[in-house]
């Protein structure tokens, strides 16, 4: 039954639900679809019909053992949809709000999926659901990082790597916002093209890019790097800061990073070094509001545009996953029931 403003509607709701699952860690061909009890929310939790659910990096980690999860597991922590039952205690959404989150509590590879109300942000009218699918994890990511991790200043110059992927594009729209110059690396000349085309300033092969970033910057370095990719590129971003710059390791897409001698940040410049996670940057109902309500109102104002760069149906997971994996893509993936 559901529940809007304190009165109780005996409607039906679906009897159950769509998911994608891994019955045991592996390759993106453990994703399969199933049928499962159509889940009843907590108090506090919301229900939510899902219109579109976002793939991120880290599911790969999940699903193939990095991480470890439990089995079954439901990837999928992302996803925008309608709300259709709440739990005792919610306050402020109501069945028939439209909402977004990056911290579900269960798997968003799913037809519906469940969410603390405290954790799901009402979604405005002129934002569509791909585009609410789509933005909040590495949206808020790029928000903290130039927002909070490292506040970004007018005329900085910053390097950040994956330019045309999901988090890389919206670090370049949202820092030249600023106004600082960005330098960012790319892996083929169409990725090049797009990172181009979201703002960047200056484009680089990965390949010896800290002695162009030296010669870009006349040997002064930038005053952060923001770096998702890891072990690949981490060496190379130190060489990149001026003195007293900021290291961001905010993802390991190409391996973890090995142990540092911290005598090395010293011997570069007396350099600073953090390995921040959204979380931290979620702490509050207050935090959470800041960050969606200046990417809302950016996205609405065409200040933030949002590449999608590939919709797939829910029971192709796995595929995504695969594409994902090999660097075929660039953007946001959804996956839509």
């Amino acid at each position: 039954m559901r529940m809007v403003d304190n009165t109780v509607y005996p409607e039906d709701l679906p009897d159950a639900a769509q998911v994608v699952r891994a019955e045991q860690a592996g390759g993106p061909d453990v994703l399969s679809p199933a049928e499962t009890a159509l889940p009843e929310p907590a108090p506090g939790q919301v229900l939510v019909e899902t219109a579109a659910a976002g793939v991120n990096f880290i599911e790969t980690y999940q699903r193939g053992g990095v991480y470890p999860v439990e089995h079954p597991f439901v990837p999928g922590t992302e996803g925008a949809g309608r709300v259709i039952d709440v739990g005792e205690g919610v306050e402020g959404l109501a069945v028939g709000s439209r909402i977004a989150t990056s911290e579900a509590a269960t798997g968003t590879y799913a037809s519906h999926f469940l969410v603390e109300a405290a954790k799901a942000v009402p979604v405005p009218d002129d934002i569509s659901d791909e585009q609410a699918a789509a933005l909040p994890l590495q949206g808020a990511t790029a928000h903290y990082l130039i927002n909070s991790t490292y506040r970004v200043s007018p005329g900085e110059t910053v390097l950040t790597h994956a330019g045309a992927g999901g988090v890389g594009q919206l670090l370049t729209q949202l820092l030249k916002a600023k106004g600082a110059r960005v330098i960012t690396t790319t892996s083929t000349r169409e990725k090049a093209e797009i990172a181009q085309a979201a703002g960047a300033d200056h484009v680089l092969d990965y390949q010896d890019f800290a002695e162009q970033v030296r010669e870009i910057t006349a040997d002064a370095g930038v005053s952060v790097v923001y770096d998702g990719v890891g072990r690949a590129t981490f060496e190379g971003s130190l060489r990149s800061l001026g003195v007293r710059g900021t290291m961001v390791l905010f993802g390991g897409s190409s391996g973890q990073v090995p142990p540092l001698d911290l005598q090395e940040l010293n011997a570069r410049g007396g350099l600073y070094i953090t390995r921040p996670a959204l979380a931290w940057y979620l702490r509050n109902a207050e935090e959470r509001a800041w960050r969606f309500s200046e990417l809302f109102k950016a996205l609405g104002d065409g200040t933030l545009t949002l590449s999608i760069g590939a919709t797939y149906p829910l029971a192709q997971a796995g595929q995504a996953h695969e594409d994902l994996e090999n660097r075929r893509t660039t953007g946001k993936l959804l996956l839509k029931p």
